[in-house]
């Protein structure tokens, strides 16, 4: 089967072509960082009018791309949550109307589980079951995957998401909008020692996580400088901060991975791209003899590729559907079954 896969959840609009044999022939991805970055963060109503204008001259692109035309293409598979629900009903009911129009079915793809079958694509993929790091702006979870579609909640965030965090840390220390990238740039400058931040969780029993509190004492050493932290302390209070998330991420991980007696981890979501949690992961893992898989960097943010990889997962078992369609801005990753 051929699939088209629309990614439109928020500020990225990815579109891909996934063949079940020759697996993934083509993508491409428009990211709406630079319009949004002037209001410091995503502005729904624009992001689904940008989604509006760059789905379709995308889709004629990957068709291209892969020497394809849609008359080739054998099912549409498209974000139909969690997200903004403007953004997601602009994706969705292009897929709709696509599937329509061609006679082929479509499948709704939880966008958490896209994330998580993300590493599937790679040339070395690791085999089920495995444990999933899931760690984003919107979400920090640890998921116990046994199956497509046969997922164990086994540590959440209580407040803030790790993603979140970075973007909080990075405004309250002037830095531009994506925070994630721009403060692990500034991390690089840091001197280590020079503070000292709290590492919320990290003996905990549990697999939980807890971020709100590390973003106030950042908030707090900033004040302390009465307005006048000049660029290395920043860096130093950049540097600090992103190995207090990384030290917490990488022992919560490895404790997962010893209470459930697996081997293999993988790692999805934006902050999956960053170079230091990466870094601390391996070695931790190679200590342990445990093994670490990653999407590509490309694929770590939204991406169409995700979405019809794993429409491409769930669509032989997919019922038939008259086109109509909803969008589900909230959806729970534990509701979802096996194909």
């Amino acid at each position: 089967m051929l699939i088209l896969g629309i990614e439109s959840s928020c500020d990225e609009t990815g579109l891909a072509l996934y063949d079940t044999e020759q697996g993934l022939l083509a993508h491409a991805l428009h990211s709406q960082i630079d319009m949004h970055a002037a209001y410091g963060g995503v502005v729904p109503e624009l992001a689904s009018r940008d989604h509006i204008r760059r789905a379709l001259p995308l889709t004629q692109h990957v068709l291209e791309k892969a020497g394809k035309s849609l008359a080739d293409v054998d099912g549409i598979a498209y974000t139909q949550g969690p997200g903004l629900s403007g953004a997601l009903l602009v994706g969705t009911s292009i897929a709709e109307s696509l599937a329509f129009s061609l006679n082929v079915p479509t499948i709704g793809v939880h966008h958490l589980e896209g994330h998580l079958l993300a590493p599937l694509l790679e040339p070395n993929p690791p085999a089920f079951p495995f444990v999933a790091l899931l760690v984003s702006g919107g979400h920090t979870q640890l998921m116990r995957v046994s199956a497509i579609g046969d997922y164990e909640l086994l540590g959440d965030t209580l407040d803030d998401a790790a993603g979140e965090a970075f973007d909080k840390t990075a405004k309250l220390l002037g830095l531009s909008y994506p925070g994630g990238p721009a403060v692990s740039k500034l991390a690089s400058l840091g001197q280590p020692g020079t503070y000292q931040l709290p590492r919320p969780m990290l003996n905990s029993a549990d697999l939980n996580f807890s971020f709100s509190g590390l973003k106030t004492a950042v908030l707090t050493l900033v004040n302390q400088h009465n307005h006048t932290l000049d660029d290395a302390a920043r860096a130093n209070i950049a540097h600090e901060f992103q190995e207090a998330v990384t030290e917490v991420l990488t022992k919560k991980c490895m404790n997962a991975l010893h209470k459930t007696g697996l081997k293999q981890l993988i790692v999805s979501g934006g902050v999956g791209a960053n170079a230091r949690l990466r870094e601390r992961l391996n070695m931790a893992a190679k200590r342990r003899q445990y093994q670490v898989h990653y999407p590509r960097l490309e694929f770590c943010t939204d991406n169409g590729a995700m979405i019809a990889f794993a429409g491409a997962m769930r669509m032989q078992h997919a019922k038939q559907t008259d086109h109509s369609f909803t969008v589900r801005p909230r959806w729970d990753l534990a509701e979802l079954t096996k194909p």
